[in-house]
């Protein structure tokens, strides 16, 4: 056992035929530069050409909380990163802008806090969208509700109850990073050598959090805009914090939006109150329009379900429908213009030998 990789969440059943002499972990990523550690020293890493010509596509590259295979320059404090070692989780989400291509947030991946605060920035349908990643990634939802100390007691559960409408079966937890009250409650989940990752909005508190988690100042922290309550990006890269109690923690930069890459079947789970009132529809292929014995239009009727519960489910279907047309859309032509390449590769040859 490799006391230093265990130290940051190495297990080596999981790796069972991988060298740990050649082994780190993904600490920072910025831009095409990583930082990267075997436990017992940190290197500035890049990825090898071989590793840069098989790779597919950003999906393909390490990213925060891999785990690499590397050749180690010890002296210079450098590395080579050669492949990526299979990942038990991987938290992706659509890139943003108008490109069709998967961005990796964090992988290996044990519990994610979906940090929301209290203020309004308190969005019902962000935090729908977050839970569905969240499930898709592999690793277990816990949402984590910042400034408490903000509002008298009686307030809080008003507030909490509309959280508890989308978080079917999710822990919530309220937390003060002022007074610390609820981070006891966090660090049940911040085990030894297990990965926990931040994910919100900017402003909600995170690198707040991962201070007071971390018991020093390791993260810069900025006030939220007055005006509107929303946040200043102050967290501009993904990075692994090794804690105290030998949990590791990774804080991301604030997401305003998060665009699905994909997770159908994480819809089912995270909609599964809606789910459960669609499988007890008379016809097995209801569309819950005019259907007779439609439960789901029973329980919009009755009340048992909200209308705004529904639609968005029916949006983010429709949602990742519309991201899998894109994508395989994406496929078809890279193919189409691989094998255009070689045709050309194969004419070019053809000509240099004299034949035609």
């Amino acid at each position: 056992m490799n006391n230093n990789l265990t130290k940051l969440g190495w297990n080596e059943t999981l790796y069972t035929e991988t060298d740990p002499a050649i082994i780190a972990r993904v600490i920072t990523v910025q831009r095409n530069s990583y930082r990267i550690s075997d436990g017992e020293m940190e290197y500035l890493a890049h990825v090898s050409g071989k590793f840069l010509n098989a790779a597919n596509g950003a999906i393909d590259f390490p990213t925060v909380g891999d785990w690499v295979a590397v050749d180690k320059l010890r002296l210079e404090k450098k590395a080579v990163i050669q492949h990526v070692l299979p990942r038990k989780s991987q938290l992706v989400r659509q890139a943003a802008g108008d490109k069709t291509e998967a961005q990796l947030v964090a992988a290996n991946l044990d519990t994610i806090f979906i940090v929301s605060s209290l203020n309004d920035d308190l969005n019902i349908r962000r935090i729908e969208r977050y839970i569905v990643a969240v499930y898709e990634s592999g690793a277990s939802p816990v949402i984590v509700l910042t400034k408490k100390d903000a509002y008298e007691e009686e307030q809080l559960p008003a507030l909490i109850a509309q959280v508890e409408t989308v978080a079917i079966g999710v822990p919530i937890i309220v937390v003060s990073n002022i007074t610390g009250e609820g981070i006891h409650d966090l660090n049940t989940y911040l085990k030894p050598a297990e990965t926990v990752a931040l994910v919100g909005s900017s402003g909600v508190g995170k690198s707040t959090l991962v201070n007071v988690l971390s018991e020093r100042n390791v993260q810069k922290t900025k006030d939220v805009r007055l005006d509107d309550s929303k946040g200043r990006h102050t967290t501009t890269h993904r990075e692994l914090f090794v804690l105290a109690s030998g949990a590791l923690l990774i804080d991301t930069p604030g997401m305003r939006e998060l665009q699905l890459w994909d997770g159908e079947a994480a819809v089912d789970t995270a909609f599964e109150d809606v789910e459960d009132f669609a499988s007890a529809c008379f016809f097995s292929d209801c569309q819950h329009d005019t259907e007779p014995g439609c439960r789901v239009q029973e329980a919009l009727a009755s009340g048992e379900l909200s209308q705004e519960r529904f639609d968005s489910y029916q949006k983010l279907l429709r949602e990742l429908a519309f991201e899998k047309r894109k994508q395989d859309q994406k496929a078809q032509l890279e193919e189409k213009n691989k094998w255009k390449q070689r045709a050309k590769n194969m004419k070019a040859t053809y000509n240099q030998r004299g034949y035609k």
